[in-house]
Protein backbone atom coordinates (compact mmCIF):
# COMPACT_ATOMS: atom_id res chain seq x y z
CA UNK A 1 0.00 0.00 0.00
CA UNK A 2 1.61 3.92 -0.89
CA UNK A 3 2.67 5.68 1.81
CA UNK A 4 0.24 8.30 0.57
CA UNK A 5 -2.94 5.77 1.21
CA UNK A 6 -1.32 4.68 4.80
CA UNK A 7 -1.13 8.52 5.58
CA UNK A 8 -4.79 9.33 4.55
CA UNK A 9 -5.88 5.80 6.23
CA UNK A 10 -4.36 7.13 9.54
CA UNK A 11 -5.59 10.93 9.25
CA UNK A 12 -9.42 9.57 8.69
CA UNK A 13 -9.25 7.13 11.95
CA UNK A 14 -7.95 9.85 13.89
CA UNK A 15 -10.77 12.40 12.84
CA UNK A 16 -13.11 9.64 13.21
CA UNK A 17 -11.61 9.45 16.62
CA UNK A 18 -11.86 12.55 17.89
CA UNK A 19 -15.33 13.15 16.32
CA UNK A 20 -16.48 9.89 18.37
CA UNK A 21 -14.70 11.91 21.36
CA UNK A 22 -16.81 14.89 20.92
CA UNK A 23 -20.12 13.03 20.46
CA UNK A 24 -19.22 11.38 23.99
CA UNK A 25 -18.74 14.39 25.59
CA UNK A 26 -21.10 16.91 24.84
CA UNK A 27 -23.66 13.98 25.14
CA UNK A 28 -22.85 13.43 28.71
CA UNK A 29 -25.57 13.84 31.21
CA UNK A 30 -24.61 17.61 33.37
CA UNK A 31 -23.52 19.39 30.21
CA UNK A 32 -24.97 22.63 29.05
CA UNK A 33 -24.65 22.48 25.09
CA UNK A 34 -25.07 26.90 25.31
CA UNK A 35 -21.24 27.09 26.42
CA UNK A 36 -19.92 23.43 26.64
CA UNK A 37 -19.72 23.80 30.90
CA UNK A 38 -20.93 21.13 32.63
CA UNK A 39 -23.36 21.08 35.51
CA UNK A 40 -21.97 19.19 38.13
CA UNK A 41 -26.24 17.40 38.64
CA UNK A 42 -27.95 16.40 36.07
CA UNK A 43 -30.20 18.58 33.79
CA UNK A 44 -34.14 17.90 34.22
CA UNK A 45 -36.06 17.74 30.93
CA UNK A 46 -38.00 21.22 30.03
CA UNK A 47 -40.50 21.39 32.87
CA UNK A 48 -43.09 23.63 33.06
CA UNK A 49 -43.31 25.52 36.77
CA UNK A 50 -44.84 23.19 39.26
CA UNK A 51 -46.15 25.87 41.89
CA UNK A 52 -47.06 24.97 45.34
CA UNK A 53 -48.62 26.62 48.60
CA UNK A 54 -47.56 25.16 52.21
CA UNK A 55 -46.92 25.71 55.67
CA UNK A 56 -43.42 25.70 57.20
CA UNK A 57 -42.52 25.14 60.51
CA UNK A 58 -43.77 28.31 61.91
CA UNK A 59 -47.10 27.76 60.47
CA UNK A 60 -45.64 30.97 58.03
CA UNK A 61 -47.42 30.49 53.88
CA UNK A 62 -44.80 29.74 51.89
CA UNK A 63 -45.45 29.45 48.05
CA UNK A 64 -43.26 28.64 45.27
CA UNK A 65 -43.94 31.26 42.89
CA UNK A 66 -43.28 33.68 45.88
CA UNK A 67 -39.40 33.04 44.63
CA UNK A 68 -39.65 33.83 41.09
CA UNK A 69 -36.90 35.21 40.13
CA UNK A 70 -34.31 33.71 41.80
CA UNK A 71 -32.79 30.22 42.15
CA UNK A 72 -34.38 27.62 44.91
CA UNK A 73 -33.16 24.32 46.35
CA UNK A 74 -35.66 21.95 46.77
CA UNK A 75 -35.55 18.48 48.47
CA UNK A 76 -37.49 16.01 50.44
CA UNK A 77 -37.19 14.85 54.08
CA UNK A 78 -38.46 13.66 57.03
CA UNK A 79 -37.67 14.54 60.39
CA UNK A 80 -37.25 11.12 62.10
CA UNK A 81 -34.33 9.78 59.44
CA UNK A 82 -31.73 8.68 60.40
CA UNK A 83 -29.18 8.71 57.84
CA UNK A 84 -30.23 10.43 54.27
CA UNK A 85 -31.99 13.20 55.48
CA UNK A 86 -29.76 14.04 57.69
CA UNK A 87 -26.63 14.20 55.70
CA UNK A 88 -28.61 15.34 52.67
CA UNK A 89 -29.78 19.07 54.72
CA UNK A 90 -25.98 18.89 56.23
CA UNK A 91 -25.22 18.82 52.45
CA UNK A 92 -27.24 21.83 51.58
CA UNK A 93 -25.65 23.74 54.50
CA UNK A 94 -22.25 23.24 53.04
CA UNK A 95 -23.35 24.66 49.69
CA UNK A 96 -24.85 27.96 51.44
CA UNK A 97 -21.66 28.34 53.64
CA UNK A 98 -19.75 27.91 50.23
CA UNK A 99 -22.01 30.70 48.93
CA UNK A 100 -21.15 32.80 51.36
CA UNK A 101 -24.99 33.82 51.42
CA UNK A 102 -27.90 31.66 51.80
CA UNK A 103 -30.47 31.28 48.50
CA UNK A 104 -34.04 29.96 49.34
CA UNK A 105 -33.91 26.40 50.66
CA UNK A 106 -37.21 24.45 51.08
CA UNK A 107 -37.23 20.87 52.23
CA UNK A 108 -41.11 18.88 51.72
CA UNK A 109 -42.14 16.78 54.33
CA UNK A 110 -42.52 12.85 52.77
CA UNK A 111 -43.72 11.44 56.30
CA UNK A 112 -46.72 13.82 56.81
CA UNK A 113 -47.79 11.79 59.97
CA UNK A 114 -44.81 11.91 62.29
CA UNK A 115 -43.56 15.16 60.43
CA UNK A 116 -44.79 17.77 63.47
CA UNK A 117 -43.73 21.77 62.83
CA UNK A 118 -41.99 20.93 66.54
CA UNK A 119 -39.77 17.92 65.26
CA UNK A 120 -38.95 19.66 61.82
CA UNK A 121 -37.97 23.06 63.93
CA UNK A 122 -35.58 20.69 65.80
CA UNK A 123 -34.26 19.07 62.48
CA UNK A 124 -33.67 22.38 60.85
CA UNK A 125 -31.36 23.25 64.59
CA UNK A 126 -29.42 20.38 64.87
CA UNK A 127 -28.62 20.66 60.98
CA UNK A 128 -27.79 24.55 61.24
CA UNK A 129 -30.35 25.63 59.42
CA UNK A 130 -32.71 27.21 61.65
CA UNK A 131 -33.37 31.03 61.29
CA UNK A 132 -34.77 30.70 57.22
CA UNK A 133 -32.10 29.44 55.91
CA UNK A 134 -33.78 26.07 55.26
CA UNK A 135 -37.67 26.43 55.66
CA UNK A 136 -39.31 22.55 56.38
CA UNK A 137 -42.56 22.91 54.65
CA UNK A 138 -45.54 20.18 56.60
CA UNK A 139 -49.12 19.39 55.43
CA UNK A 140 -51.80 16.21 54.95
CA UNK A 141 -51.19 13.60 53.05
CA UNK A 142 -53.98 14.38 50.64
CA UNK A 143 -52.26 18.21 50.38
CA UNK A 144 -49.10 16.62 50.09
CA UNK A 145 -49.33 13.81 47.48
CA UNK A 146 -49.71 16.21 44.46
CA UNK A 147 -46.54 17.63 45.08
CA UNK A 148 -44.64 14.36 45.19
CA UNK A 149 -46.52 13.21 42.06
CA UNK A 150 -45.48 16.83 40.35
CA UNK A 151 -41.94 16.07 41.33
CA UNK A 152 -41.42 12.26 41.12
CA UNK A 153 -41.08 11.89 44.41
CA UNK A 154 -41.83 8.73 46.25
CA UNK A 155 -42.64 9.31 50.09
CA UNK A 156 -41.79 7.26 53.32
CA UNK A 157 -43.41 3.71 53.71
CA UNK A 158 -42.68 1.33 56.03
CA UNK A 159 -41.47 -1.33 53.42
CA UNK A 160 -39.41 1.23 51.54
CA UNK A 161 -37.43 4.54 51.61
CA UNK A 162 -38.61 7.88 49.87
CA UNK A 163 -36.52 9.60 46.98
CA UNK A 164 -33.95 11.17 48.10
CA UNK A 165 -33.04 14.58 45.40
CA UNK A 166 -32.16 17.23 45.85
CA UNK A 167 -33.52 19.48 42.89
CA UNK A 168 -32.33 23.21 41.59
CA UNK A 169 -35.48 25.53 40.42
CA UNK A 170 -34.37 28.19 38.48
CA UNK A 171 -35.25 31.81 38.34
CA UNK A 172 -38.31 31.15 36.21
CA UNK A 173 -39.71 28.27 38.31
CA UNK A 174 -38.56 25.27 36.38
CA UNK A 175 -36.79 21.94 37.37
CA UNK A 176 -33.18 22.46 36.33
CA UNK A 177 -31.03 20.32 38.29
CA UNK A 178 -31.44 17.02 40.11
CA UNK A 179 -28.84 15.93 42.69
CA UNK A 180 -29.17 11.94 43.27
CA UNK A 181 -28.42 11.88 47.22
CA UNK A 182 -25.50 9.82 46.78
CA UNK A 183 -24.14 12.38 44.01
CA UNK A 184 -24.25 15.46 45.83
CA UNK A 185 -21.44 17.28 47.32
CA UNK A 186 -22.06 21.11 48.62
CA UNK A 187 -19.39 21.98 46.37
CA UNK A 188 -20.96 20.79 43.49
CA UNK A 189 -24.50 22.00 44.54
CA UNK A 190 -23.17 25.41 45.47
CA UNK A 191 -21.35 25.56 41.53
CA UNK A 192 -24.51 24.82 39.85
CA UNK A 193 -26.29 27.54 41.79
CA UNK A 194 -23.89 30.11 40.66
CA UNK A 195 -24.70 28.95 36.99
CA UNK A 196 -27.90 29.22 37.34
CA UNK A 197 -27.89 32.48 39.26
CA UNK A 198 -25.98 33.82 36.57
CA UNK A 199 -28.00 32.66 33.76
CA UNK A 200 -29.95 35.63 32.28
Amino acid sequence: MPARVRIALFVTALLALAAAALVTVLARPGTDRGDGAAFAGAQRPAIPPQDFRLRDQDGRAVSLRDYRGKVVVLTFLYTTCRDTCPLTATQIRGALDDLGRDVPALAVSVDPVNDTPERARQFLFKRGLAHDRMRFLLGSRARLQPIWKAYGIRPQGEAFDHSAYVLLIDRRGRQRIGFPVQQLTPEGLAHDIRRLQAET
